[in-house]
């Protein structure tokens, strides 16, 4: 079987978040989850001041694309093609170019996976970062982001903080 690589689908500006909603419900009507693994629009926090008062808002991180990760192949290429929003990929002429690693990665999604040795309520120790040498029991694991968010006293006070999977290690 292929494997599944991030690919870059370029969309009428402002239909991204469309674009997504039907494809999803197209994977679903065609029994396509195991080869259209994910569609992602990718949104960052932005700060606004808006009449003196300070907004945290969603804002589009490439308007007018669309980042799917997917097993190429003429099925998968005709169903993402042919929505309706979609104008091509992004690629020389029609050849899709897979994103590599390293093009991930700023975008925080990582391709590879990593297996932990801890689950929701087990205590961890930070062993780099800025947080290292801290302890704290974890109350969240994201497998997408690979990050764990544990509880730390901060100023007197337990506060939620997000460590990456390669920052801690299981406390025994």
């Amino acid at each position: 079987m292929a494997e599944a690589n991030w690919y870059v689908a370029h969309t009428y500006s402002g239909y991204e978040n469309k674009v997504k909603a039907d494809l999803d419900k197209t994977i679903a009507n065609r029994g396509l989850e195991d080869q259209i693994l994910e569609v992602r629009v990718p949104m960052q926090e932005v700060v606004e001041m808006k009449n003196g008062a300070r907004k945290t808002v969603q804002k589009k991180l490439f308007p007018g694309y669309v980042l799917i990760n997917m097993i190429m192949n003429d099925e998968t290429w005709y169903v993402v093609r042919n929505t309706r929003g979609v104008t091509g990929f992004v690629g020389p002429g029609s050849k899709p170019v897979p994103l590599s690693d390293a093009e991930m990665k700023p975008l925080g999604i990582k391709t590879e996976n990593v297996t932990i040795d801890f689950v929701e309520g087990d205590t961890i120790v930070v062993v780099a970062g800025p947080w290292k040498d801290t302890v704290g029991a974890v109350t969240r694991i994201d497998y997408s982001k690979q990050t764990a968010t544990i509880n730390v006293e901060l100023f007197g006070r337990e506060t939620p903080v997000e460590i990456s999977f390669e920052e801690v290690r299981k406390l025994l």
